[in-house]
């Protein structure tokens, strides 16, 4: 089903369960140097959102799935200008406010949005202050010069300030780029959601009502969304238990498509994306859907090309290189009796994710991290034969992939919430 033929559809019947759009802007309209400073955000602001989270309630109030939606998507806005003026996502807010934003959601997807929260960075900040702070982790050390996020590795308490830094960071080691920058601020929001349900906040009408009145002091809202919407909104996700929460990002085809005017854009997986809206829209969970996640038969974690490899077989260093794999043919210097075993792939501490890459390639395969090893992997082939097979990398399932509240919690996470409704 095509995004016209949902918003028709949901015109129709008035829509299925409530759609919330969350969008963090990027101004530094009215900060003071020492507010900048404070926040790192002393570059030029767009005026833009910096942040776009769709948020859809279903009718039941039995599941609720997050959906990212990346700065810098390329789409087409909503208007009467003709022809229809395309750019990233971001700029519709820059054009025309929240409303803009909002009608060019509603035309990307095809989905009916209900309301409408924004916040800036200084509002962020207090948010997450005002809220007892935020849960961030990560399994290796983060820093981001631009963002000032600057984190070892493991799950760390973080005030609103250290939040802001976490979810703005672009330029991290791995995987920079707005898709590992979208999961943290969905796990963020996870984490934040599982404390405030397991501290009560949203136990009952009473107590949602006051965390309404907490997070209305630094959160704008449209003409449409009132109190009395929050507090509906907030009680129904504070009843639900962590697997009945969703998280995904906009599948994604063209990482970087570039445009005249308008620079590196992200661009959506039409097929992917339309099923997803269509799931949204039918009210339909979105997690285990292959329609919009199809499953691999050997996935990747990272990408083959990434990985710099020295291989001290000839003919299984060109099935790596046809894999995609950066590969040096080592063999003229492999030992004239094999070791016995199956291959063995060693490689510096700290590289496991790539390790893991080219361990799917080497199916039986041995992986040994070695101190002190270089930034090349190395493969050495024993005396047992060597299969390699085809992976496939997606970085939409590394850093997108639709997943469920309970998986994408921080290790260690505060203690299971009351189980709410099945």
């Amino acid at each position: 089903m095509s995004p016209q033929a949902v918003s028709a559809h949901t015109a129709a019947d008035g829509g299925r369960g409530t759609n919330i759009l969350i969008v963090g802007i990027d101004s530094r309209a009215g900060l003071s140097r020492a507010e900048k400073n404070r926040l790192h955000v002393g570059g030029k602001g767009c005026n833009c959102t910096d942040v776009m989270m769709l948020v859809h309630l279903s009718e039941d109030r039995h599941r609720a799935s997050v959906v990212s939606i990346p700065r810098d998507s390329y789409v087409e806005y909503a208007g009467t200008a003709m022809p229809p003026r395309k750019g990233k996502i971001n700029g519709a807010f820059a054009l025309g406010g929240g409303p803009l934003a909002v009608a060019t959601v509603e035309k990307a997807t095809g989905l009916r949005v209900d309301h409408y929260l924004e916040t800036g960075f200084a509002g962020f900040e207090r948010t997450v202050d005002n809220l007892g702070g935020a849960t961030v982790c990560t399994d290796r050390p983060l820093k981001d010069e631009n963002s000032g996020l600057d984190i070892g590795a493991g799950r760390h308490h973080a005030d609103g300030n250290q939040a802001l830094r976490y979810a703005r960071a672009r330029h991290v080691n791995l995987r920079p780029g707005d898709l590992g920058r979208v999961r943290r601020q969905q796990r963020l929001v996870n984490d934040l959601l599982a404390r405030l349900t397991l501290e009560g906040a949203l136990a009952d009408p009473a107590r949602t009502a006051r965390t309404v009145h907490t997070l209305l002091k630094t959160v704008r809202t449209d003409t449409r969304t009132g109190p009395g919407d929050l507090i509906r909104i907030g009680w129904a996700l504070g009843r639900l238990r962590a697997d009945r929460t969703e998280f995904a990002t906009v599948p994604i085809r063209l990482f970087d498509h570039r445009v005249p005017g308008v620079g590196s854009t992200l661009v959506w997986d039409e097929t992917r994306a339309a099923a997803l809206w269509e799931a949204l829209g039918a009210d339909r969970p979105i997690t285990g859907d292959t329609r919009i996640q199809p499953v691999a038969e050997n996935p990747a974690p990272t990408n083959p090309a990434a990985v710099s490899v020295r291989v001290d077989d000839a003919t299984v260093a060109a099935a790596l290189r046809r894999n995609g794999f950066a590969v040096t043919d080592t063999s003229a210097s492999a030992p004239p009796v094999r070791p016995a075993g199956p291959p063995v792939i060693r490689y510096a501490p700290g590289q496991e994710e790539h390790a893991a890459t080219l361990a799917a390639a080497l199916p039986g395969s041995r992986t040994e991290a070695v101190p002190g090893h270089d930034a090349h992997f190395d493969v050495a082939v024993g005396a047992e034969p060597a299969l390699v097979r085809t992976v496939t990398y997606d970085r939409n399932i590394a850093d997108g992939a639709p997943v469920t509240g309970d998986r994408l919690r921080c290790a260690e996470a505060p203690g299971a919430a009351p189980a709410g409704r099945s």
